[in-house]
């Protein structure tokens, strides 16, 4: 079975039509549990995002800030495991018919085997994956079986990568490129900053042609909005985990994320 980057494309394209940039979303698999991670992420979608990053857990997650960091620790300490990661996509595709990404590190690939990962992510309908530590140039065999397989490789940029870098990034990504849009871990901030569109500008100025979303810091619609004035996604991650690890119980953290997919799905749209 191949996996699902036509339709990642698609719905990057189709966002771009309707004027406005794609709302991305993560959540880590296994949060709070598995089966609550998976209805938090149906519910992110019912909200109004476009793509789902399902962040697969990692105990030493160099590029997450501490509200990803704590709700890794949940899942790891739950026993997630990567078939469980491979469950959410598929659960969370079928019910939805939209692209789910896995965001991983490179070692539980690397040690799981990367023409099996590759193959039962495609299995699962996923659409690709996020490799925010697997440098571009010790790329090939990933890229290799996940070109056989269907599946986008979602590269990282980031402030510092200088313009020949981001030339050699862009030429061997596929699906986006992750724009990081400052210098540090994952978190929500006060303001996204005047980096970011100068990041994307010059990502945009390879000429690889592939979306440019950005991500890191962005946790309101009014940051969603700004974002998306000169990116073609917005990425949002530490915002719904803490919605869910500040609510009450599964049930509450469930709403929470739905409605703050809705109004960052607004943000986007200019409705903030």
């Amino acid at each position: 079975m191949s996996g699902n980057i036509q339709l990642l494309t698609d719905t990057l394209a189709g966002a771009k039509a309707e004027g406005r940039s794609a709302l991305i979303a993560y959540l880590p698999a296994g949060f709070p549990t598995v089966d609550g991670g998976i209805e938090a992420i149906k519910a992110v979608f019912d909200g109004g995002a476009d793509v789902v990053e399902v962040g697969l857990p990692h105990s030493d997650p160099v590029l997450d800030g501490p509200v990803i960091q704590t709700a890794d620790d949940i899942a790891l300490r739950g026993g997630v495991k990567i078939a469980d990661v491979m469950r959410t996509v598929r659960e969370a595709y079928e019910a939805t018919g939209k692209p789910v990404l896995v965001m991983t590190y490179w070692n539980p690939i690397d040690r799981y085997g990367v023409e099996r990962f590759t193959a039962e992510l495609a299995e699962a309908g996923g659409a690709g994956c996020i490799l925010p530590d697997l440098p571009v140039q010790e790329s090939a065999l990933w890229r290799e079986h996940a070109e056989k397989h269907g599946l986008a490789t979602v590269f990282v940029v980031a402030p510092s990568s200088k313009d020949a870098r981001l030339a050699q990034i862009t030429a061997a990504g596929s699906g986006f490129v992750y724009a990081a849009s400052l210098m540090g871990v994952t978190g929500t901030r006060e303001s996204v900053g005047a980096q970011a569109q100068d990041l994307v500008e010059r990502t945009r100025a390879t000429g690889s042609g592939l979306p440019v979303c950005v991500g890191l810091g962005v946790s309101n619609a009014q940051q969603a909005a700004e974002v998306a004035g000169f990116a073609d996604g917005v990425i949002v991650g530490s915002a719904f985990v803490k919605r869910m690890l500040d609510a009450p119980d599964d049930a509450a953290g469930v709403e929470a994320v739905r409605e703050l997919a809705g109004k960052l799905a607004k943000g986007v749209r200019g409705q903030a």
